[in-house]
């Protein structure tokens, strides 16, 4: 089987990438607003929605809607594979965050971009230097030791309020993340296959629309009518960061390679940190401060410079085809 090979544009690649931990990192702050009075189903089905009309529409107006034709049954198998993968990562998370903190989801969903990683260098046969194998070391040791700070305030701020009873559904909640975490990591590698076929606008509007139709029976519509305006434009917010943040990853990828994107993007819960210490410094009313210990801002340091080693050490010098 012909696989996916990147275009060598490795500058918009990360510039994509970049746009991608943006979007990512600053969502949970709008989500975390607009879940004060929708549900969480509601929510989603409503970003997938917009999602979907807005990447129809300008897809229509460039006459690229027929791109489908070119697929065959291996195609649209992986095609539908790939959105119940995202659909089911949604859930997952969502299921996961239900039954047990915050921290904790926020911790377990980082094996995503690492199994991404795996499966990069696995499937499509990117290979690592010497420097990048250092670099990933540095970045999984320093997610490790930024998340065990995270979790130890999570676990005393459970043990604090929480009795003993919920322990086995803290230990659920923590097998639907990881499970949701698996799920993304293959539904990013079968985007990157579909590539091949298909335009990453088509990818993601086919996922958009069946994510809309799937969730539809789950939702509550009638919920968006009690919004006011506030509320209202925190959702357009979650529903454009959707349109932008899955549009710049997966033009993203079929710039730079599988491995290199998601080192970037595991840097994203760092930066949402960032998002969330300005936001209380303007409206400390809307958000509370992060706590982070000096084993936390060293986890921080190693996971910034093992990023940088694995997506910029090793690449090759740049060509005029590819400069």
């Amino acid at each position: 089987m012909t696989l996916h090979r990147t275009s060598g544009h490795w500058r918009l690649g990360l510039l994509l990438t970049l746009l991608t931990a943006a979007c990512w990192a600053t969502l949970p702050i709008a989500l975390k607003i607009v879940l004060e009075a929708l549900d969480p189903i509601t929510l989603t089905w409503f970003r997938f929605l917009v999602a979907a009309g807005v990447t129809g529409a300008w897809l229509g107006l460039r006459g690229r809607l027929g791109g489908y034709r070119a697929l065959g049954r291996r195609g649209w198998t992986l095609l539908a594979v790939a959105a119940l993968m995202l659909v089911g990562n949604y859930v997952l998370y969502l299921l996961g965050v239900q039954y047990t903190s915050p921290a904790n989801a926020q911790l377990l969903i980082q094996l995503a971009p690492l199994l991404m990683t795996l499966g990069g260098i696995w499937v499509f046969g990117e290979r690592f230097r010497a420097a990048q194998w250092l670099g990933l070391a540095l970045l999984l040791i320093g997610l490790s030791l930024f998340f065990r700070d995270q979790l130890v305030h999570a676990w005393a701020q459970e043990a604090a309020s929480a009795s003993a009873a919920h322990s086995g559904d803290y230990l659920l909640g923590s097998a639907f993340v990881i499970a949701g975490a698996v799920v993304w990591a293959a539904y990013a590698l079968l985007q990157k296959q579909l590539l091949m076929k298909l335009g990453s606008m088509q990818i993601l509007l086919f996922i958009y629309v069946a994510a809309s139709v799937l969730l539809l029976p789950f939702a509550r519509p009638s919920a968006l009518l009690a919004l006011d305006g506030f509320h209202w434009a925190m959702l357009a917010y979650c529903a454009l960061n959707t349109v932008g943040a899955y549009g710049a990853f997966a033009e993203a990828l079929a710039h730079w390679e599988a491995s290199r994107v998601s080192a970037i993007l595991a840097t994203t819960p760092l930066l949402c940190i960032v998002a969330v210490t300005v936001v209380h410094a303007f409206w400390p009313q809307m958000l509370a401060p992060e706590r982070i210990s000096s084993l936390g801002w060293v986890g921080a340091a190693l996971v910034v410079a093992g990023s940088a080693a694995v997506s910029l050490l090793g690449r090759r010098a740049p060509t005029s085809e590819n400069a």
